[in-house]
């Protein structure tokens, strides 16, 4: 599958992969910064941003997607090379490519995500997003206000409404309605299969980085011990006053981090 992505800057490679109803627009500012030392690229997985959707949502097939992209983009010449770096859904995406293909990553960097099972429907608003009709609905402030009735976090209304859009109404139509970027009805149909652990080797020696924020509890001490047995050439850094969406809350620290780690 052909992911939309961005390109940023110049240098070594390096490939970002958002979250669960992300898209590589909420990258734009890390990615900034990231780009004055790297090649970035800002990646839509399947399913979100505007790259393509399909019935099939796995993380081989997600792992799969960002082999053909590196294929495409990434000269052989140059040993192939680059740094992986995926938030939440994408770190778990990140981890399941870097047991398939741990010969082509250089650097590994995790951002709040431990290699472990999540509960599922850990998004309890899913459902009820199936039954907002965005078609019938005139203007962006009318998904809005029915948004924030469904879901109490401010943060998560705001990433939802980044994937509302004007599309057309039909193949052949000319009238555009309003439209989710992300393939709700899989991602719903998914979401229990998606919360359990990727297929991963029991071993695996790229040097990794994982970042957690300080008031999320996405990665837990306890999980360390297990981040250490897979990734045995591993370490964890928590950046003070940041939630789970750590690149937003502290964007320069944690860009500082990354480029400590890739050197």
């Amino acid at each position: 599958m052909k992911l939309h992505f961005r390109k940023l800057g110049k240098g070594k490679p390096l490939f970002i992969l958002h979250g669960l109803f992300g898209l590589s627009d909420n990258w734009a500012t890390v990615g900034k910064m990231l780009s004055e030392h790297f090649e970035v690229y800002l990646i839509d997985l399947r399913n979100h941003g505007s790259s393509p959707h399909s019935d099939e949502w796995s993380y081989p097939a997600m792992a799969e997607d960002i082999k053909e992209l590196t294929d495409d983009i990434l000269p052989h010449s140059s040993g192939h090379s680059f740094t992986l770096i995926g938030h939440s859904l994408g770190g778990k995406v990140a981890m399941q490519f870097a047991s398939m293909y741990p010969e082509l990553l250089e650097k590994l960097i995790v951002a709040d995500m431990a290699p472990k099972d999540y509960p599922g429907k850990q998004f309890d608003f899913i459902e009820k997003l199936l039954a907002v009709n965005l078609a019938e609905m005139k203007t962006r402030k009318e998904a809005e206000t029915q948004l924030t009735e469904i879901v109490k976090d401010w943060a998560t209304v705001q990433l939802l409404l980044k994937n509302i859009h004007w599309a057309p109404s039909g193949e052949e139509s000319k009238t555009e309605v309003l439209a989710w970027k992300f393939n709700l009805k899989v991602i719903a149909e998914n979401q229990d299969t998606i919360g359990k652990t990727f297929s991963i080797k029991n071993r695996i020696d790229t040097p990794a980085l994982f970042i957690r924020g300080e008031r999320s509890n996405y990665v837990l001490d306890s999980d360390i011990p297990e981040i250490k047995k897979i990734f045995p050439n591993s370490e964890v850094k928590t950046i003070a006053g940041a939630g789970h969406w750590v690149h937003a809350d502290k964007p320069k620290e944690f860009a500082d981090s990354i480029r400590q780690f890739i050197g």
